[in-house]
């Protein structure tokens, strides 16, 4: 279905000030909560303002900026309230939150954007602060329960945004969705790492739900269906997301073994450190077994047990060697392009069409 520019122009004028706009709903939510979470005690006030500082401490707001090129591309400013709408997709952030607090737990990482993670600030706060206990345990079980007030605060900001419940209503399916796929995507990459899975095919199962899915296929899906798009317009802009998103998880994937910490934020090697099963090194494996067995035993072996830098680089050094590289990078290349022919095919135009072509672009190129 081809979107009337005139339905857009407005709208999409001012899709490069949306991460700014995100930025200053999400400071006035969270600065509302402050009374509620003083009423039960200083601890709590504590630990929500580690949340606002990690909320409001970075990020590029591509989530919300994805679902209101949904909403914009989908003519949605016909029927509902743009700010309202802002505030629903702004919610997106708290969700994003939820996800990195637990992760960097889980993965045990001691720097998120350059600062320390949230587990780590709690753990140093509590170690100066000579309270009693384990400080690396009471660092960790705050932010368990910080990441849960997170997920808890966006359903709160989703539902009282302002929108209409109609529109409610018809996102209802892409909300309850996204949100199970997130948590059952880090589930599997918890479960592949476990038992040492190197299937693509389950690599790519975690691609698409740990991240695809939640970063720009169901956002995408939101904004439509907040905006009541027709179902040729909300499958264009899906298979947009679905192809994007992994593509945007490949180059992820390329960045936690061989990115620059300084742009990056994270140490080299990461990945590899973590025992991530991605499909780079699915495809390592499998390339190695074929050309040098002894290399890929070496890799096999010491994949998410080595911690040495100089270890490190050369497990680096024999993903690279195996071709992987070329493989992946071919295939963002190829994903990228029938991401974008999706959104041709539907005849999105105008503004919203250039900038999710401009955002494929800097998803799958991006150095960090």
């Amino acid at each position: 279905m081809a979107v009337n520019p005139s339905q857009t122009t407005e709208g999409a004028s001012r899709l490069s000030d949306i991460p700014a706009q995100v930025e200053r709903a999400l400071e006035t939510f969270l600065d509302e909560r402050r009374p509620d979470v003083e009423k039960i005690g200083a601890p709590v006030a504590e630990s929500a303002a580690h949340l606002r500082d990690f909320v409001l401490g970075g990020g590029k707001r591509i989530r919300p900026l994805y679902a209101w090129a949904g909403f914009i591309g989908a003519g949605g400013t016909q029927s509902e309230d743009p700010a309202a709408v802002l505030r629903a997709v702004s919610s997106l952030e708290l969700i994003q939150a939820c996800a990195l607090i637990h992760d960097d737990i889980i993965d045990a990482s001691d720097t998120r954007r350059g600062n320390p993670t949230v587990h780590r600030a709690i753990e140093a706060s509590h170690r100066s602060s000579n309270l009693f206990g384990d400080a690396a345990v009471y660092g960790r079980n705050a932010s368990i329960l910080i990441g849960d007030l997170a997920l808890i605060w966006a359903e709160d900001m989703w539902r009282y945004s302002g929108v209409s419940e109609a529109a409610l209503h018809r996102a209802a399916e892409p909300w309850r969705g996204m949100r199970t796929e997130v948590i059952g995507g880090q589930l599997l990459d918890i479960a592949l790492e476990a038992a040492a899975d190197e299937s693509v095919d389950m690599a790519d199962k975690v691609n698409r739900y740990k991240t695809a899915a939640y970063t720009i296929e169901r956002p995408l899906h939101l904004g439509a269906a907040l905006a009541g798009a027709p179902a040729a317009t909300v499958e264009a802009f899906r298979g947009y997301g679905r192809d994007i998103g992994i593509a945007f998880q490949l180059r992820d994937d390329l960045l936690g073994v061989f990115g620059d910490e300084t742009v990056t934020g994270k140490p080299a090697g990461d990945d590899l450190r973590e025992g991530k099963r991605t499909v780079l090194f699915a495809t390592a494996l499998a390339r190695l077994d074929s050309t040098n067995p002894e290399a890929a035993e070496l890799l096999r072996s010491r994949v998410g047990r080595a911690t040495d830098p100089d270890e490190l680089n050369q497990l680096a050094a024999l993903v690279e060697s195996s071709g992987a590289v070329e493989d992946v990078e071919k295939r963002i290349t190829s994903l990228t392009a029938s991401g974008l022919a999706r959104i041709s095919e539907a005849g999105i135009d105008g503004a919203v069409a250039e900038t999710l072509r401009d955002l494929a672009i800097r998803a799958t190129k991006r150095r960090a």
